[in-house]
C-alpha cells in the first residue's frame, strides 16, 4: 500500500541547530515501516508520555508501534521544559551580575544582553538534547516501528496512519494538549504567541504583554523581563499563580515588581487592534477604560488536550473538550482496551507526571490479569515546581484542601532568613512551609519558596512517598551550611512541639534525681 505525502517539517529559523533537531525528532527521508501483523501496543503520541510508555512496552518484551504527526519529545523538548528553562538560565545570569555589587563583586552599570545568541544558545542546547528523543533511537536501541502521520482508530482494533492499518491489542493515547485559546475580539487578527511560537523568537520584544498569571506566563514574564524586555502582565484574578500558596504568590509578586514587571491585575482584556507594526490592548479594571500599546503579546491562560481527528467515537473512548480523555484511576478509558496518558487525560500537565503515569500504563496495559496487579494514578505523590527566581515546589495537600476533607493539620514554618546558607547565598526571601497531620509527624503537604526550591522538594517527596515522618527528617544529618537545612529546622520544630510542659517536668525530675 502507498504511504501518504507527508509535508516536511519546519521549526523557525531554520540555522543548523533546528534543521539537526528535526534530523533527529522527525527526519525528512523517513519511511514508515512495513507494519507488524499485531501489535501489543500502538501508542498515538510521541511526547514524554508516549515515549516512556513504548520504550517501557518495548524493553519488556512487547511489540510497539509508536505514531508521531509532528516532532517527537512533544512539548517538553521542542516548546516547553527544554527551551523555557534554557532562556532562565541566561535570565538568572543577568540576575546574578545585576547583583554582583551585593557581594563586592564590581560590575559594569549596563550588562549587554545579546539576545539572537540567548535563542542560539537555545536552539543549540536543544538539539544537544534531542537524539534522547530520536526516531533512531526508538527504532535501533528499543526495537519500536516508529510511524510518521496523523493517526485515527479506523476500527475497535485498527489505527491508520499514513495509509498504513496498525492492529493492536491495546492502545494508548498519549497526544497531549496545545495552548488554550481566547475569544477576545481582534486577537486572532492581530497575531500573539504562545510556548508553542515564542522560542522561535529571534529579536527581542521591547514590548511585551503576558495575558496570564499562572506558572508560564509567571516564568517567561520573569524571563523576558531579565533580558531586556519591557514586561506587561495582564491577569484576571486578584493575584498570580492563584493555584499556589498565597504567601507563596506574594513573594513571587513582590520580587517581580521590584524587577520591573509592571503587573495588571483584576483586567478584563475588551479587545485587541494592530496598528502598524503596534498592537493595542483594551482592557478594564474596576470599571476603568484603559489601553496598552505593546510590540507583541503572548498568551498563557492554561492548556487544552489533544482530541481532535482521533475518531475517538468510533472506538467507544469518551472525551470533552476541557477534560481531555476520560480515564478511570488505571488510566484506562471508557474503552478497556484503550488507554490514555499525560496530557491529554490527566490535571496534571508536567513532564515528571507524564512519566510517571506511563509506567503505570504499561503495567496495567500489558501485564494486569482481571485487575489484579494494577497501578493506580492516585497512588502517585506528585511534586511540582514553577521556576520563577525564587521557585515554588510544592507536593501534597494545601491547608484548604486539608479543611475540604475534614484532615485536621499542623504547619510548621521556617522562614529562609533564619537559614544561615540562604543569608550567605543572599537568597533569604522565601521559606519552608510543612503540613502535617495533627498530633502526628505524617507529612501531608509541603511548599517551599526558594531559589532552588525543585530540588530541595525532593527530600519531602522521597519521605512522603515512602511514609517517612518529620522524626526520621529530624534523625537525617544534613551537610552545613545548605539551604536544605530549613527542611530539618521544620523536623527539629516538630521535636520540640512535642516537648509539653508535662513531658519536660518529667525530664526534669529524673535528671534532679540523677543529681
Amino acid at each position: 500500500m502507498s504511504q501518504a505525502v507527508i509535508p516536511p517539517i519546519t521549526v523557525p529559523p531554520m540555522d543548523r541547530y533546528n534543521q539537526e533537531l528535526i534530523e533527529n525528532l522527525h527526519p525528512p527521508d523517513w519511511v514508515n515501516p512495513e507494519p507488524a501483523s499485531c501489535y501489543n501496543l500502538v501508542v498515538i503520541g510521541a511526547g514524554t508520555a508516549g515515549l516512556v510508555t513504548a520504550a517501557g512496552a518495548a524493553l519488556l518484551g512487547a511489540k510497539v508501534a509508536l505514531v508521531e504527526k509532528h516532532l517527537m519529545g512533544g512539548d517538553c523538548t521542542n516548546v516547553g521544559c527544554v527551551p523555557s528553562k534554557t532562556m532562565i538560565r541566561s535570565a538568572r545570569v543577568v540576575a546574578d551580575v545585576k547583583y554582583a555589587e551585593k557581594f563586592g563583586i564590581g560590575t559594569p552599570s549596563h550588562t549587554n544582553v545579546d539576545f539572537p545568541a540567548v535563542m542560539e544558545r537555545l536552539r543549540r542546547i536543544r538539539a544537544e538534547i534531542s537524539p534522547n528523543d530520536s526516531a533512531k533511537r526508538f527504532q535501533q536501541e528499543f526495537g519500536v516501528d516508529v510511524f510518521f502521520g496523523q493517526a485515527y482508530f479506523s476500527s475497535p482494533n485498527t489505527v491508520e496512519v499514513a495509509q498504513q492499518t496498525l492492529r493492536f491489542k491495546k492502545a494508548v493515547i498519549a497526544t497531549g494538549s496545545y495552548p488554550q485559546k481566547l475569544s477576545i475580539e481582534g486577537l486572532e487578527d492581530t497575531g500573539y504567541l504562545t510556548n508553542e511560537t515564542v522560542f522561535s523568537l529571534t529579536i527581542r520584544p521591547n514590548r511585551l504583554a503576558i495575558i496570564g498569571g499562572g506558572y508560564i506566563g509567571c516564568e517567561l514574564a520573569q524571563t523576558f523581563c531579565r533580558l531586556g524586555s519591557q514586561v506587561i502582565l495582564l491577569q484576571r484574578g486578584s493575584r498570580l499563580l492563584t493555584r499556589e500558596d498565597a504567601d507563596a504568590a506574594a513573594i513571587i509578586q513582590k520580587t517581580f515588581v521590584s524587577e520591573g514587571i509592571q503587573l495588571i491585575l483584576e483586567s478584563n482584556i475588551k479587545r485587541v487592534e494592530r496598528q502598524d507594526t503596534e498592537k493595542i490592548i483594551y482592557y478594564e479594571v474596576n470599571g476603568q477604560q484603559e489601553k496598552l500599546v505593546v510590540d507583541d503579546i503572548l498568551v498563557s491562560v492554561g492548556r487544552s488536550p489533544n482530541v481532535e481527528d482521533l475518531n475517538l467515537e468510533i472506538v467507544g473512548v469518551k472525551f470533552d473538550q476541557k477534560q481531555g480523555v476520560i480515564i478511570n484511576d488505571y488510566l484506562q478509558t471508557t474503552n478497556s482496551r484503550i488507554y490514555a496518558v499525560g496530557d491529554v487525560c490527566m490535571k496534571w500537565k508536567y513532564t515528571h507526571a507524564a512519566d510517571a503515569a506511563a509506567r503505570i500504563v504499561v503495567q496495567n496495559s500489558l501485564f494486569s490479569i482481571l485487575g489484579l496487579g494494577r497501578k493506580k494514578l492516585s497512588s502517585l505523590t506528585m511534586p511540582w515546581c514553577t521556576y520563577t527566581d525564587p521557585e515554588i515546589a510544592h507536593v501534597g495537600i494545601y491547608p484548604h484542601e486539608a479543611e475540604k476533607k475534614g484532615v485536621e493539620i499542623d504547619t510548621l514554618y521556617v522562614p529562609l532568613n533564619t537559614v544561615d546558607r540562604a543569608i550567605i547565598d543572599g537568597e533569604a526571601e522565601g521559606f519552608v512551609k510543612i503540613h502535617v497531620k495533627k498530633g502526628t509527624d505524617k507529612i501531608l503537604g509541603t511548599t517551599i519558596v526558594a531559589r532552588h526550591a525543585g530540588e530541595m522538594i525532593n527530600e519531602i517527596t522521597l519521605a512522603m512517598t515512602n511514609n517517612l515522618g518529620l522524626g526520621a527528617i529530624a534523625k537525617t544529618i544534613h551537610p552545613y551550611p545548605t539551604q536544605a537545612e530549613a527542611i530539618r529546622k521544620a523536623a527539629d520544630a516538630y521535636n520540640r512541639n512535642r516537648l509539653t510542659p508535662g513531658v519536660k517536668k518529667l525530664t526534669s525530675t529524673w535528671l534532679a534525681w540523677r543529681r
